[in-house]
């Protein structure tokens, strides 16, 4: 009796053993497919991406990218390495990725609001690149984030006003773009130098609450 229990006991903790570990594979290759769509719409001249390969069970062997114990990918780090092209929606599958680089370079196209999902980022820099379009508002739901340098670009619209519930912001900076309206005042905004919004020629100042619109000129 007790032998049949032991070996019964024994066949439950292989099979989730076995459950455990499918259930790593399936996340490290959701993220190795998200990381291969990136590599997809990426020109890069000096083969910095070469080492991604999609048939390896995961990426955390790949260049360039740092992973946590657990085989999740937790920073993306592709900062000055001569890549064009543009950024994709998959990369907000990367649900523990802390520290997304991808600063000078010469990325064009939007930013892709499923950058929101990126619940664990600490850090977006994609500083020092050609990026058009506007900031999405869904980057307000990134409770962790610290650093947000998107100065250098080409950005336009209006400073999303869902930035300022996030407590954790110790950077902000939009320089170097073509926002307009104001720059808010509330929040973690209270305490970022105005030098972090300059050269945006349509952007208006620092907002004066109830007092003026902050899209007069968008």
């Amino acid at each position: 009796m007790a032998a049949s229990a032991a070996a019964a006991a024994r066949k439950a903790l292989a099979v989730s053993l076995v459950l455990a570990l499918l259930a790593s594979s399936g996340s490290a290759n959701s993220e190795g497919d998200a990381l291969y769509a990136l590599r997809r719409s990426l020109s890069d001249p000096d083969n910095v991406l070469q080492s991604w390969d999609p048939t390896l069970v995961n990426p955390c062997t790949w260049f360039h990218i740092t992973c946590n114990q657990d085989n999740r990918v937790t920073r993306v780090d592709l900062g000055n390495s001569n890549l064009s092209g543009h950024l994709v929606p998959e990369l907000g599958r990367l649900e523990h990725l802390q520290y997304l680089e991808l600063y000078k370079n010469n990325i064009q196209g939007t930013i892709p609001a499923d950058l929101g999902n990126l619940k664990s980022l600490i850090s977006l820099d994609l500083y020092n690149n050609n990026i058009t379009g506007t900031i999405p508002p869904s980057l307000g739901k990134l409770k962790s984030l610290v650093f947000l340098r998107l100065n250098d670009n080409r950005l336009t619209g209006q400073i999303p006003r869902e930035l300022i519930k996030i407590s954790s912001l110790k950077v902000v900076d939009v320089s170097n773009n073509d926002l307009c309206g104001t720059i808010p005042t509330t929040g973690p905004f209270e305490h970022f130098p105005l030098n972090n919004f300059e050269n945006n020629p349509r952007l208006e100042g620092p907002e004066l609450m109830g007092l003026a619109a902050y899209d007069t000129n968008c």
